[in-house]
């Protein structure tokens, strides 16, 4: 199926989008009116834009029932500051209630009973159960369409943070495996980052690899072989010696391998791959 953006409505693309581009991290943002209302709502169009200077942006859309512009948006535009709280899982469901369309005014603080925390520099108040929040000028906020659903682009300049002692490691840093994200998925989908959930991908560093391109054929070729596999293998910095793939011949592991056939020459190489091993990995191959 191909969809020409042209002949599809906003809430086609809208669903489409929402859910392909996911999971996506939740601002939980809060701020405050001209005349002092306080304001709490999630948004998951949102993410790191720049760290040279810290800028975090997140889309207010408008509202697709009436086209209306969201208090977060007006409060914005009033009073340029905004906390963006990190959403952890022990108040996923008091984030999601926030989201209510509450009438104007409404403290969302109360509604969904969650603390409001005095700020140190800026007027919103942050939320105090979240691990993390990072107090923030508005500095700019970019309209991306007039129509329902139009995102406005905030990007905040972050001005100062909080950190929970609970998510900071031995040596002082934000550690991933204490915190309990969660991400938005599709619909009324959302995602957990439990330790279950996550898995390491080495990230290409120092020495340039040989790249899927530069595996031998009996390699790139194999109908055994995952393309996850082939990544792994072309970050391998250079194929292995005839020494190195001898003396792999000799590895008992790779003998039990030989004598089962392929298949399971191939298993014990993605065992190897699986962890971390890629040269080994490489030389069982081509043993």
């Amino acid at each position: 199926m191909t969809i020409k953006t042209s002949e599809a409505t906003a809430g086609e693309l809208y669903r489409i989008l929402s859910t392909a581009v996911a999971p996506r991290p939740i601002c939980f943002a809060s701020t405050i009116s001209a005349a002092g209302q306080v304001n709490l709502s999630p948004y998951s169009f949102f993410n790191v834009v720049s760290i040279n200077p810290p800028i975090l942006g997140f889309s207010v859309t408008r509202r697709g029932s009436d086209n209306s512009s969201k208090d977060t948006l007006n409060n914005v535009l009033e009073v340029p500051e905004v906390v963006i709280n990190i959403v952890e899982h022990s108040y996923v469901e008091q984030m999601s209630l926030a989201s209510t369309q509450y009438a104007p005014g409404v403290n969302e603080f109360e509604k969904v009973a969650l603390t409001q925390v005095p700020s140190d520099g800026v007027k919103p108040p942050r939320v105090g159960e979240a691990a993390i929040s990072f107090e923030c000028a508005v500095d700019q906020v970019i309209a991306l369409g007039d129509g329902p659903i139009a995102g406005n682009l905030v990007l905040a300049r972050v001005t100062a943070t909080h950190l929970a002692d609970r998510v900071l490691g031995a040596d002082g840093k934000v550690d991933s495996e204490l915190l309990d994200l969660v991400g938005r998925m599709g619909g009324n989908h959302y995602v957990r980052a439990t330790e279950e959930a996550k898995f390491l991908v080495a990230k290409p560093g120092g020495p340039v690899g040989i790249g899927v391109d530069g595996l031998p054929d009996t390699v790139r070729n194999n109908p055994h072989l995952s393309g996850n596999d082939l990544g792994r293998l072309g970050g391998v910095k250079q194929l292995p010696t005839k020494e190195e793939i001898t003396t792999m011949r000799e590895d008992p592991r790779m003998q039990y391998a030989l004598m089962d056939g392929e298949e399971a020459v191939v298993e014990l190489a993605q065992k190897l791959l699986s962890d971390g091993e890629a040269e080994a990995a490489f030389r069982v191959l081509l043993a």
